[in-house]
């Protein structure tokens, strides 16, 4: 139990800062509304789960793979942040008053996950900073002790869902008050944002 808590509030912490995933949640709750913002935090918190379980469990082979072509990684998310911030900042708010189909209710989630996911997983030095933080918590990836490194991995996904719950939930409930003028100004300002997060990614490759 003591390793789950420490997972929740170590996932917590990382997912909170604000970055191009941020903004993706908050703009994306703004647009369609609380579930698209915490199925986008949902694929970073997956991201990080899978990573904190590479770094925990000592998986060496993928770690040091991930690691040895990091540039080309971070490569690949600094040119799919470009893309998304493009698209981002070019987006209109839906003026339609009609139901939206299932099918492209589903879509629309899927692509969110995906594309928070990818952007998470392109960022290979996440592994380093999971490694050094388990091993001084005690769960170093030698010798491990695979109930305590299970609880605090999931207790690293649970509080970053956290983190996404209640900033996609304070957002959603902000909504309302957004005309079509203020969406189309956080969509422009959102993409702005994220494109400068996609330049900054690779010109410090």
């Amino acid at each position: 139990m003591n390793f789950f808590i420490q997972g929740v509030v170590l996932g917590f912490s990382i997912a909170a800062p604000v970055g191009p995933i941020g903004v993706l949640c908050i703009r994306r709750t703004l647009a369609h509304g609380m579930l698209s913002g915490l199925i986008s935090g949902l694929g970073a918190a997956t991201a990080d789960a899978v990573y904190g379980f590479i770094a925990v469990f000592g998986v060496s082979a993928v770690a040091v793979l991930l690691l040895d072509y990091q540039t080309y990684l971070r490569f690949v998310g600094g040119l799919f942040l470009l893309y998304i911030g493009y698209k981002t900042f070019k987006a209109r708010p839906s003026t339609s008053t009609g139901q939206v189909t299932e099918k492209a209710k589903n879509e629309g989630l899927l692509k969110a996950y995906v594309s928070t996911l990818l952007l998470t997983i392109t960022n290979p030095l996440t592994i380093l900073s999971f490694a050094a933080i388990f091993t001084g918590l005690g769960v170093g990836m030698k010798g491990v002790n695979y109930i305590s490194a299970s609880c605090l991995v999931g207790g690293v996904f649970i509080g970053s869902m956290l983190w996404w719950l209640s900033l996609s939930g304070i957002v959603s409930v902000l909504r309302h008050n957004f005309s079509q003028k203020r969406l189309k100004l956080v969509n422009e300002i959102s993409g702005f944002i994220i494109l400068g997060f996609g330049i900054f990614s690779l010109t410090s490759i």
